[in-house]
């Protein structure tokens, strides 16, 4: 049950953000993907572009469990070559009730310096019975 709900989860994330990539990413031809682990789990993932011979750093995925290794949180940042630093752009953030999973989508507001609420992006689904 707990690998069904998983990849549902997953797979929502996947929606949101494809939802939000940029064009320009839409062939995986010239990515290169880098993932960390820690204690098994994958916490973090960082996607290049392929420019000539070279790589650039294009996004970052974290992510967050709980004790019971389910994903609380996963935030995306973009690379920003002009401050040559990684800037903050969505986080979608996990509560588990029961059987219940609510998915929250937040996007970043740069003038507010936090994560701000998409209400209408709110998915609350109910797992599987096995």
């Amino acid at each position: 049950m707990k690998t069904k709900l998983f990849f549902k989860t997953i797979a929502l994330f996947v929606f949101a953000f494809i939802g939000t990539m940029n064009i320009n990413a839409k062939s995986d031809n010239n990515l290169v993907y880098n993932y960390e682990q820690k204690d098994g789990m994958m916490v973090a993932q960082t996607v290049y572009k392929q420019e000539g011979g070279s790589l650039s750093n294009y996004l970052k995925y974290n992510y967050k469990y709980d004790d019971q290794k389910r994903m609380v949180e996963s935030e995306t940042v973009k690379w920003n070559n002009i401050k040559n630093r990684w800037d903050n752009d969505m986080c979608i953030r996990y509560t588990y009730e029961g059987k219940t999973v609510t998915t929250e989508y937040y996007k970043w507001n740069g003038k507010k310096a936090q994560y701000v609420l998409v209400p209408e992006m709110t998915v609350t689904v109910d797992a599987p019975v096995m």
